[in-house]
C-alpha cells in the first residue's frame, strides 16, 4: 500500500472525502466512459452530488469516505501514478482560505479570526469549521475551498479550528449581475403522458424540479448545453406520466432565461429533448 493510499483512508476512517492527485496537483482525468461527459454525469461538477463512477472520476466528487473504493483495484492503479492527496473540504464541513503569499497571509492575521493553519508550498491555509460556497479570487491571493472544490492534504496544522465567521462568508459574495430583461412568456405546453407514474409522492416531482432549477442556476459554462440535457433529464423521469405541468415548465424556462437563454431557445431545447424522448 502507498503512502498516499494510507493517508487516504486514515482520512477517510476520520470523515474526511480523499481523493488521488496527479503530478502538478490536479485530479485524474475522467475515464473513457465519462470522458466528454459521455456518462451523462456533471463536467467539472458543477452541480452538487457525489460521483457515481467507481473510477476517481469528476474531480472533487471522486472524494470519498468508502475504504472499499479507496481499496479497489480501479483507485489501486491510481494511487500508483498519485502525486498527492487532496480532499474535499465541504464534505467534512470545512472551509480552507487559501493564502497563496505573504501579503495574503498578513492580510488574513488582519482581518479573519485566528484558527487552524496548515502552511503550504507559497503560503498558507486556514481551515474554518462549517462549509460553504467555494470561490475563487476573493482578493489578490486569495480562493475559498469548500463545496464542489478540492484542497492538497498537507498534514493536521497547527492552532484550534474555530467555527466559520461571517467575514469569511462575505468574502465568496458575488457581486450583482447585470440586469436582463424580464423572462418572455412560455408558449410550449407540458406533456401529457399516460404512462406508469413513478413518484410515489409529490415530493419526488418537487425535488426533481427544483433540482433541474438548480442545475441550470449553477451552470457557470455550456448554458445551451445545461438547459438541453436539463430538459432532457426532466423529462426522461417525468414526461410520461401526466404529472409534470406547465408550472412546472415555466419555472425550468424562467431559471434558463435568467441565465441569459432566450425564449426561442428554451423552446426549441424543450421541443428538441421530446422529440429525442419520442414525446
Amino acid at each position: 500500500m502507498s503512502e498516499h493510499q494510507h493517508t487516504a483512508l486514515r482520512l477517510a476512517a476520520d470523515g474526511v472525502p480523499a481523493l488521488p492527485l496527479r503530478k502538478g496537483k490536479v485530479p485524474f482525468g475522467n475515464c473513457s466512459a465519462c470522458a466528454r461527459n459521455a456518462c451523462g454525469g456533471r463536467p467539472n461538477m458543477k452541480t452538487p452530488g457525489p460521483c457515481t463512477c467507481p473510477h476517481p472520476c469528476h474531480a472533487w466528487a471522486a472524494a470519498t469516505t468508502d475504504p472499499d473504493v479507496i481499496n479497489s483495484p480501479t483507485w489501486q492503479r491510481a494511487w500508483r501514478e498519485a502525486a498527492a492527496v487532496a480532499y474535499h473540504p465541504g464534505g467534512a464541513g470545512l472551509t480552507v482560505v487559501d493564502l497563496d503569499n505573504a501579503d495574503a497571509i498578513a492580510w488574513a492575521r488582519e482581518a479573519l479570526p485566528p484558527t487552524q493553519t496548515v502552511p503550504t508550498t507559497r503560503g498558507e491555509h486556514w481551515l474554518y469549521l462549517g462549509a460553504m460556497s467555494s470561490a475563487n479570487a476573493v482578493r489578490p491571493g486569495v480562493d475559498i475551498k469548500s463545496t464542489m472544490a478540492y484542497a492538497r492534504w498537507l498534514g493536521p496544522g497547527t492552532g484550534t479550528i474555530t467555527p466559520l465567521p461571517e467575514v469569511v462568508r462575505a468574502l465568496a459574495v458575488s457581486k450583482p449581475a447585470p440586469a436582463r430583461s424580464a423572462p418572455q412568456a412560455v408558449t410550449v405546453r407540458a406533456p401529457s403522458g399516460s404512462g406508469e407514474c413513478r413518484h410515489r409522492t409529490p415530493t419526488f416531482l418537487e425535488r426533481g424540479i427544483a433540482m433541474a432549477e438548480q442545475r441550470i442556476t449553477g451552470a457557470s459554462e455550456a448554458v445551451h448545453t445545461t438547459v438541453y440535457r436539463t430538459f432532457l433529464a426532466v423529462l426522461s423521469t417525468h414526461g410520461r406520466c401526466g404529472c409534470l405541468t406547465d408550472a412546472h415548465v415555466t419555472r425550468l424556462f424562467t431559471a434558463a432565461q435568467a441565465k441569459g437563454e432566450t425564449a426561442r431557445h428554451c423552446t426549441d431545447a424543450w421541443t428538441n429533448a421530446r422529440t429525442r424522448l419520442g414525446l
